[in-house]
């Protein structure tokens, strides 16, 4: 990342990962561009997202790589993943499948709640779409 050129402008990809190793996901259903989810990938994460076209994050509270629906069947296969421009975020453009539920609530958003001018917090009426509970255990 010393050729601010090529991190800005060039066509490496060169990811620009923080001091504990993970870049900033966020995730969008394809078509919609509806936002999904926010997560974290690792350098091992991004590269198997790369190789398999399927969503894999690192898990922060577990620390380990998580591959998207491997418990729920709920995966993101990606059709576009883009970087930003100084390569510290990405944007995932996935589609759905399993339940269509990529929040593990079991909504299909993890963005089901607005807040409001007095800052509050009200449901958008997204219901579950499968329970967690069952599924999780």
């Amino acid at each position: 990342m010393s050729d601010p050129d090529n991190l800005e402008t060039g066509i490496r990809l060169s990811p620009n990962f923080d001091a504990n190793g993970l870049i900033t996901a966020i995730v969008s259903e394809a078509g919609t561009g509806e936002p999904l989810m926010v997560a974290y990938m690792n350098q091992e994460a991004l590269s198997l997202s790369l190789q398999t076209g399927e969503a894999h994050f690192y898990s922060r509270s577990r620390q380990e790589i998580w591959h998207k629906g491997a418990t729920s069947g709920n995966v993101l296969t990606i059709t576009q993943m883009r970087i930003d421009c100084d390569q510290d975020a990405i944007w995932v453009e996935a589609t759905l499948s399993g339940h269509g539920a990529a929040c593990h609530t079991g909504r299909k958003s993890c963005f089901y709640r607005r807040i409001t001018n007095n800052g509050k917090l009200e449901l958008t009426g997204d219901s579950p779409m499968f329970d967690p509970k069952v599924v999780y255990g």
